[in-house]
């Protein structure tokens, strides 16, 4: 299943890093997948955030991107700016939900509690800024990997079979990076031929 997850979760990166919608569908499957997985080793954070939060938020960035297609191609979104003001409700909500993912999986006896709430600071800016169609979603998904790289490397050290998930996101971390640089470059480009198109 460990596997199974691994190339799914890639393979929807890859497709995610071009601003194709169908990278969404497979984080659908990633999710329910690495919740499942989540479980065996006692992560609950991980399990509640991937399945509550990330599986559903998925769907709606699914949604939202074939809602905003760029020039009618379905394959590719329109990329978007957020202003100052929703930036600073982003990190406001950020923070009460980070608070709240704490108390809950205290309450759970979560293994590794602290960098598991910590998961679930940059798992809910990454999904946020996916809905909307931000380039830095892809930032806050590589400052989760970090985290979760050090979650499922302490994993390891009591189950060997979860090196795989750690080589995962190592994989997701690359995957994450090159995202970002790709959709900087797919902003500038939407943005001058919109203004090529302006002045014509």
């Amino acid at each position: 299943m460990t596997l199974c997850a691994s190339l799914i979760g890639v393979t929807s990166l890859i497709f995610n890093a071009k601003g194709n919608p169908f990278g969404q569908l497979l984080m659908v499957v990633f999710s329910l997948l690495y919740g499942i997985i989540s479980y065996t080793f006692s992560y609950y954070g991980e399990m509640i955030t991937y399945l509550g939060m990330t599986m559903p938020m998925a769907i709606f960035a699914l949604i939202s991107w074939l809602k905003n297609p760029y020039n009618g191609n379905k394959a590719e979104v329109k990329v978007n700016s957020i202003g100052k003001r929703e930036n600073v409700c982003m990190w406001i909500v950020t923070f009460v939900v980070t608070f709240l993912f704490y108390l809950i999986l205290k309450c759970f006896n979560t293994a590794n509690i602290i960098p598991s709430t910590i998961s679930v600071t940059t798992s809910f800016l990454a999904v946020y800024l996916t809905f909307r169609r931000s380039p830095y979603f892809a930032l806050a998904y590589a400052a989760n990997d970090i985290v979760l790289i050090i979650l499922w490397i302490l994993a390891s050290l009591y189950d060997i079979r979860y090196v795989s998930v750690v080589v995962c996101f190592i994989a997701f971390f690359a995957n994450d990076i090159y995202g970002f640089v790709s959709w900087r470059k797919m902003k500038t480009r939407q943005q001058e031929i919109t203004n090529v198109v302006s002045i014509m």
